[in-house]
């Protein structure tokens, strides 16, 4: 019943929150996060105070490192014995560790994540500069606590006699926290110390003249100060580390890209792996070879270049899609006053002072106890030695030690720690010099006891002392700094000629949406002239145009396609073409009505939409260039019942003609549609009356055109002459093109703009001819034309246009 009375009734909420929250707090505060005093994790300080206390010092020969982690988890840290060795070979990596605290003969891994040797081959002891983080541990400077099973002691702290913390930096993932603190050179680290010092009050900014940033052991350059700064200031901020990576001339006229520094903790050997992989997969033009020629004079990698490739180019390409180039995120979360907490540059400077000021007063009253002690037995020696003959006798009459030390209490009045100087004394240091040395040594210790009263009782001494110590650590470790810092982060910029191979091709789009690019070897090899189509398709578009180049595919919904060539399938001339839906989805029913091809963006040039509903909008060609093409993108702003009907390129200054069903044609100047931007509806270019619609719009060059050609729904065409049209104003209702019929009238299909030796395709319900529309006479606008297809035979003319040729774009 008793067992039963004990069970709670808790809900499950409250149990797994308060189980969960001390385990957090535990993982937090004893495995994880450094401490901001000492800047070690609990595992860290126990290895070090273990091979401390082991005599396993930088003074000694090394030892086993089985035997260190045994000592360590035997003693102080009941854990797994992998996770005491890998913090403890950590400890000794130099590309990990500014300054590395441990030394290990064997193989410690390497920068290439190698795994190191097991524990039973390798042997390690404590670095000199860890005797610092130690030294003085004995006087009682840092509280200690007993260990797990209470057999012996352990520091909570280590006096560290410089700032570790932001030295060694610290990474680690915790139960709600993780911490990101880079390491920095001694030098600047000390001296910053000693600035708080002088100026508690010290900005950031001042600080940051005596530390400019973190120092990697593996040197790198370091881009963007306002995340410095900010980091600084905050505990959070990113800046970029890139590694160091110089061109080289080699013979043959060729280049090779020598890198001799990585990002700190970037593993080389993913990297170089990676970066071959970017020249076997092509990613990148221009590479040959990629080497490995790391040794133990140094890191080298050696990117060997092909002949006239684009270094710069291909070396912005590394720092971007490779680890050359990486981010860094300062996250500074130490454990300060028993908590997490993120902290900033001052407050990590002054949470060190704090503790050395406890350090150096803690050790200051162990000496001063010590030499009090010391001077108290001096006194008593030398007074013993004025009576020397006396003391002689009274110890050469009594009983024993206790006895001895009784009668020398009561007859000179010795004190007990006196007595027992005086009895265990030698007899040869009862000579007439030893006065002399007795008396130099209590004048040095009144001395000492004097200095050591005056720290203990004046602030700016116990300050003045903390420096000190400081600046001779400083003066014994001071080495060159080899992290570069620079002020901005550099935009990189890739040409496209780094990541393509430039190659001449054909690409080919059709009606249907079949899109392809052919190289100009399959095309001229094979007999067939016709590209192979699907049924009822037909070519839109047949261009010579280069892999760097762009095709803007135009749709009839008023949206466009950004097409690298590139990226363009590249399939042979005698094989079909490949959806345009399989490169950038577009909708049911959405047609491609247009293809441009682009080489450069950065021209004064316009593209000019004419829509079913009468809109004309001109936009400048450049704000088309687009860096996201995954989908498509938006032209114009079309209405739900409209939709694009023409698309063309114009280098301003041109006329626009604008036909409708009914053969009404209006031609006016571009320059009366002023340029808008791509998501603009365009204005009114021709007045429409109801059920009316257009069906062409054409821009040319009235110097250049020849004759105007129109095609009817009942097959019936007519060549005009360009003077029929003469301009008009934007928004007018325009000139009919045939005569008005009151039974089965012409509408019209298709109006163009031609030059003479034109041919065009005139497409039927069921068929397509071709005709020549310079072997047609000119008629005037009353005339109907004359009647070029059967249409009870072939059905309606539903389409015509200009016979596809092979083009050479002209680049304006």
């Amino acid at each position: 019943m008793a067992e039963t009375e004990r069970l709670l009734d808790l809900p499950l909420e409250e149990v797994l929150g308060d189980r969960f929250g001390r385990y957090s707090k535990y993982i937090i505060q004893e495995r994880a996060l450094p401490d901001a005093r000492d800047g070690l994790k609990p595992v860290q300080r126990r290895i070090l105070y273990a091979m401390q206390q082991e005599k396993n010092t930088a003074d000694k020969p090394y030892r086993k490192s089985a035997k260190t982690v045994g000592t360590v988890i035997g003693n102080y840290h009941p854990h797994g014995d992998s996770s005491v060795y890998e913090a403890m070979v950590r400890l000794s990596q130099s590309w990990k560790v500014r300054y590395p605290l441990v030394e290990m003969h064997g193989n410690n891994g390497s920068i290439d994540g190698d795994p190191p040797a097991a524990m039973r081959y390798t042997e390690a002891r404590l670095a000199g500069i860890s005797t610092e983080l130690l030294r003085d541990i004995q006087k009682n400077t840092v509280e200690h606590i007993p260990n797990f099973d209470d057999t012996i002691e352990e520091p909570t702290v280590l006096p560290a006699k410089f700032p570790n913390l932001l030295v060694n930096g610290s990474t680690g993932i915790s139960a709600g926290y993780a911490t990101e603190i880079p390491p920095h050179r001694l030098e600047e680290v000390i001296d910053a110390v000693i600035m708080r010092i002088d100026s508690p009050e010290a900005s950031v900014d001042k600080l940051m003249t005596k530390l400019p940033g973190p120092d990697f052991p593996t040197g790198g350059i370091i881009q963007g100060k306002e995340g410095l700064k900010e980091a600084y200031e905050n505990g959070k901020g990113k800046i970029i580390v890139r590694g160091k990576a110089e061109i080289e001339r080699i013979k043959g006229g060729k280049e090779q890209i020598v890198i001799d520094e990585v990002p700190y903790d970037v593993n080389k050997a993913t990297m170089v792996k990676r970066m071959d992989e970017l020249r076997i997969d092509k990613k990148v033009e221009g590479i040959a070879e990629v080497r490995d020629e790391t040794d133990r004079t140094g890191l080298r990698i050696v990117i060997e270049l092909k002949k006239e490739a684009n270094s710069e180019g291909i070396l912005n390409y590394l720092y971007k899609h490779t680890d050359l180039q990486v981010s860094y995120s300062f996250n500074m979360v130490a454990i300060s006053d028993r908590s997490p907490k993120l902290m900033s540059l001052p407050m990590i400077l002054d949470s060190y002072i704090t503790h050395q000021k406890e350090v150096v007063t803690n050790q200051a009253n162990y000496d001063l106890e010590k030499a009090k002690n010391r001077a108290h037995i001096v006194e008593g020696l030398i007074k013993a030695i004025s009576i020397l003959d006396e003391v002689i006798s009274t110890i050469r009459a009594s009983k024993d030690k206790s006895d001895a030390k009784e009668k020398l209490k009561n007859a000179y009045s010795f004190s007990e720690a006196q007595a027992e100087a005086i009895v265990t004394l030698q007899l040869y240091r009862l000579t007439n010099t030893d006065i002399t040395s007795l008396e130099q040594e209590a004048e040095e210790l009144q001395q000492t006891i004097k200095t050591l009263e005056e720290i203990l009782a004046d602030e700016n001494k116990l300050l003045k002392e903390i420096k000190s110590d400081l600046r001779k650590i400083k003066k014994e470790y001071k080495d060159e700094r080899r992290t570069v810092i620079e002020e901005k982060v550099e935009e990189l910029k890739v040409d496209l000629e780094v990541t393509v191979a430039s190659e001449d091709v054909l690409a080919s789009v059709t009606k249907d949406g079949y899109v392809k690019r052919t190289s100009l070897r399959s095309y001229t090899a094979s007999q067939e002239e016709d590209l192979p189509l699907k049924e009822g398709d037909h070519l839109q578009r047949l261009i010579e145009i280069n892999t760097t180049d762009t095709l803007l595919l135009f749709t009839n919904l008023g949206k466009y396609l950004y097409i690298p060539v590139h990226k363009l399938p590249d399939i042979r001339w005698k094989d079909l073409g490949q959806h345009v839906a399989n490169l950038v989805p577009i909708e049911v029913g959405e047609k491609i009505i247009e293809a441009v091809p682009v080489r450069h963006f950065d021209t004064e040039d316009y593209l000019v939409f004419v829509t079913k509903n009468g809109m004309v909008k001109r936009t400048m060609l450049k704000e088309y260039q687009a860096q996201r093409h995954s989908k498509p993108l938006v032209a114009i702003n079309t209405k739900k019942d409209d939709e694009v009907v023409s698309v063309q390129r114009s280098g301003g200054g041109k006329d626009i003609m604008i036909a409708s069903d009914k053969g009404y044609c209006l031609r006016f100047e571009e320059n009366e549609v002023n340029p808008v931007g791509p998501r603009a509806a365009g204005v009114k270019g021709i007045h429409l009356k109801d059920g009316e619609a257009v069906v062409s719009g054409q821009v040319f060059d009235p110097e250049e055109a020849n004759i105007v050609f129109v095609v009817s729904q009942r097959g019936a065409v007519k060549r005009m002459d360009l003077n029929e049209f003469e301009k008009g104003s934007r928004a007018n209702r325009g000139i009919i093109v045939f005569r008005e019929l009151k039974k089965n009238p012409h509408q019209l299909v298709r109006l163009l703009i031609l030059p003479k030796k034109s041919v065009v395709d005139i497409f039927t319900e069921r068929d397509m001819l071709q005709v020549e529309p310079f072997q047609y006479r000119t008629k005037d606008r009353y005339s109907n034309g004359t009647f070029v297809v059967d249409t009870e035979q072939n059905g309606e003319v539903v389409g015509a246009r200009r016979k596809v040729e092979y083009e050479k774009p002209t680049w304006e």
